[in-house]
């Protein structure tokens, strides 16, 4: 794709494409003969995920693998020069969105046109009120690849546009034997001279910490309830402008997370979560009911999975008298991981319940609050029974074992909610 001269800024280069940035000669160019050779998930292992499988590659796939590595990607590792963006905290980091978008059709699902419509508006209105939240100034300097990369050379942030589209890798597609093919070369420096501001430059969809660094999702990072809860309640992360509603937006919408887990030269893969939001929630979402409401919550999840896991253990000590140590717990791991996913599940409808009848009587509150009690103590106890098979003990000692474990997983949630065995007793009195 090749911009016109017509269309270019007057600081741009006559040899800038797509995306491709011009280059000083000497440059030692390596040829990249698939899209997904040239793209950023990391598949040097090569072993379920083979390396440049896609030979059949239309130009649209070089596209988004180009626009992939280009704003995306970060330190490639070792001596071999690939540079990562300038809008993650470290080389090894990743670039994250968290933003909202309209709840679509009967099946609540993204349409990617509103979405687009929906951001480009927000950021439109934002920078014609001086909003933009940008290090820079706006300028001609918004899309680097027009501009000629000489080495040694990094371009100033305070002189690029608030909202600038970043490359971070010298690549070249051109046309071999009637296929397009990609050639790419090596830098000595970033493109952008930013790695003081650790991923806090402005932009839309990046959460920003109170210390002044952006997110960053590990290799084995996930978008769980816990993550998001502290992104959007702790008070400790800035909420991107995009993640926040517009005074007009009333209707249904979705939180989107998205990001790779990336970590030194490894990924765990890319992470995406779309969380519902009803539209009586989506005005507040920034208020100290819904922040209150959702540490609620957590705890409550906490003395449901101490008691899971303390009535667990306490079979793998196998005699009375014996303490608890550190040894016993990791039997179980597979049990808290299982409640832990169903809760996962469980979180956000039952918030966006609880927060919808906060303002409501006391009955109203207590029943949500209880719903989801006994959501949490039916999937403990779910999880409970299923590894009581697998716990280590010897079969003379297990039926007691067992008895003492399922009276120190009542009793433990009973001295925190009783109001859980509510029902059960009435039930036993009739």
């Amino acid at each position: 794709v090749t911009l016109t001269h017509d269309f270019l800024p007057s600081r741009a280069c006559p040899d800038a494409t797509f995306l491709q940035p011009p280059a000083p000669e000497g440059l030692k160019w390596s040829e990249v003969a698939t899209p997904d050779a040239l793209d950023m998930l990391i598949t040097a292992r090569n072993h379920d995920l083979k390396q440049a499988v896609a030979r059949q590659a239309v130009a649209e796939d070089w596209v988004y693998a180009l626009v992939s590595l280009q704003t995306c990607d970060g330190y490639g590792g070792g001596a071999g020069g690939y540079q990562g963006i300038a809008r993650m905290n470290g080389g090894y980091s990743s670039r994250p969105l968290l933003g909202l978008t309209r709840a679509c059709g009967e099946d609540v699902s993204i349409d990617p046109s509103q979405w687009w419509v929906r951001d480009v508006k927000r950021l439109l209105t934002t920078r014609k009120r001086g909003e933009d939240r940008g290090i820079g100034a706006p300028s001609e300097s918004a899309l680097l690849w027009i501009l000629d990369w000489q080495e040694g050379e990094p371009l100033d942030l305070r002189h690029l546009d608030p909202w600038f589209i970043e490359i971070c890798r010298r690549v070249r597609l051109s046309e071999v034997d009637s296929r397009l093919t990609a050639w790419r070369a090596t830098s000595k420096g970033p493109r952008v001279d930013a790695k003081m501001y650790k991923g806090n430059i402005g932009d839309p969809w990046t959460p920003i910490h109170s210390d002044g660094r952006s997110l960053t999702l590990g290799e084995t990072g996930e978008f769980d309830y816990r993550r998001l809860c502290e992104l959007l309640f702790s008070g400790n992360w800035n909420r991107p402008l995009l993640a926040c509603p517009d005074e007009d937006e009333t209707g249904d919408m979705l939180l989107v997370a998205e990001a790779f887990a990336r970590g030194g030269s490894k990924t765990g893969g890319f992470k995406s979560r779309v969380v519902p939001v009803p539209g009586r929630v989506v005005p507040l979402l920034a208020s100290d009911t819904v922040g209150s409401l959702a540490e609620a919550q957590m705890e409550e999840i906490k003395n449901f999975d101490a008691a899971l896991r303390d009535a667990l253990a306490l079979i793998a000590v196998r005699r009375s008298g014996k303490s608890i140590e550190k040894k016993h717990y990791r039997y179980a791991a597979s049990a808290r991981k299982r409640f832990d996913r169903t809760v996962d599940r469980l979180f956000f409808p039952s918030l966006w319940h609880r927060t919808n009848v906060a303002t409501g009587s006391g009955d109203q509150v207590y029943q949500a609050k209880l719903t989801f009690l006994r959501d949490l103590m039916n999937a403990a106890e779910t999880e409970f029974e299923l590894a009581l098979p697998a716990m280590p003990c010897p079969a003379l000692l297990r039926p007691r074992a067992e008895a003492r474990a399922r009276r120190a997983f009542r009793n433990s949630i009973w001295r925190s909610f009783p109001e859980v065995f509510d029902r059960e007793h009435t039930v036993e009195a009739a």
